[in-house]
């Protein structure tokens, strides 16, 4: 029989429920040319069988492999085919199409996929995106208490304690985990989409100035003309003395005058 290395990928992934590294794929077909090789060597020394039947394949590199295995992603897509070839973490997989997992689940008696509230999922892509990152930093970020959306990552294991921040009171950090990454299908974090919006850089920017204090916002900031406090006295006048006792009788005595005219 002619070898066929997709279809033996193939075999091989639907053998096993759990994902087959590439780097155990070359193993194991290094170790089917030894064999191979070794059946031949036995041929040529037996009288028994034709050495010439006995066919060695040649050995398969990676590149064969990752060629290969690219091919039978595409075809499952394209034919849509009841399962598709993901590779995650830990390798290649076997899943599943989405459209007949809901009858795999009920099959399986499993309960529904878990959904993350909007504060956990803005919570699990600041540690994405920012890890190793600690409490206080993601709620700078957030603007309110991360504690129950942190507190349900924790205990969905999408994320965990990576070790103390260099900084006063050792505060603890936070990273995901490989469960994260077989949650959001991705291989690995590299693959996480760019964000104009919250780089490391702009963020640290906007961290450094909330720290700073606030700038008041002076008339001349919005268009008016500048008023002089009130300790502030115009360098261009001098305020003269008046003494008010003098003019309030002054005043008085212009009043009385004026009645008497009246009358």
């Amino acid at each position: 029989m002619e070898f066929n290395l997709q279809k033996t990928l193939e075999a091989l992934l639907l053998s096993t429920a759990e994902p087959i590294s590439m780097k155990d794929l070359v193993k194991l077909f290094a170790r089917y040319h030894e064999e191979a090789s070794a059946a031949a060597e036995e041929a040529k020394e037996s009288t028994e069988e034709d050495a010439s039947e006995v066919e060695v394949p040649s050995l398969v590199t990676q590149a064969q492999l990752r060629e290969a295995l690219t091919a039978l992603t595409d075809a499952a897509e394209v034919e849509d085919k009841t399962y598709r070839i993901v590779e995650g973490p830990n390798g290649y997989q076997i899943v599943t199409a989405p459209q007949y997992a809901e009858f795999v689940r009920l099959l399986r008696g499993e309960p529904r996929p878990m959904k993350l509230s909007p504060a956990a999922l803005e919570t699990m892509s600041i540690i994405a995106y920012r890890q190793p990152v600690t409490r206080a930093e993601m709620e700078a970020i957030r603007g309110v208490s991360v504690d129950s959306a942190l507190n349900k990552l924790l205990e969905l294991e999408l994320v965990h304690v990576t070790g103390r921040a260099e900084l006063p009171g050792r505060p603890i950090q936070y990273g995901t985990t490989e469960k994260f990454l077989e949650f959001t299908g991705i291989k690995e974090l590299d693959e996480l989409p760019a964000s104009d919006v919250l780089t490391n850089n702009q963020i640290d920017e906007w961290m450094r100035h909330t720290d700073e204090p606030v700038e008041e916002i002076s008339d001349e900031d919005v268009g008016l003309s500048k008023e002089p406090k009130p300790d502030e006295l115009p360098l261009d006048e001098s305020y003269a003395e008046i003494d008010w006792k003098k003019e309030n009788a002054e005043s008085d005595a212009a009043d009385q005058i004026a009645e008497t005219e009246e009358k």
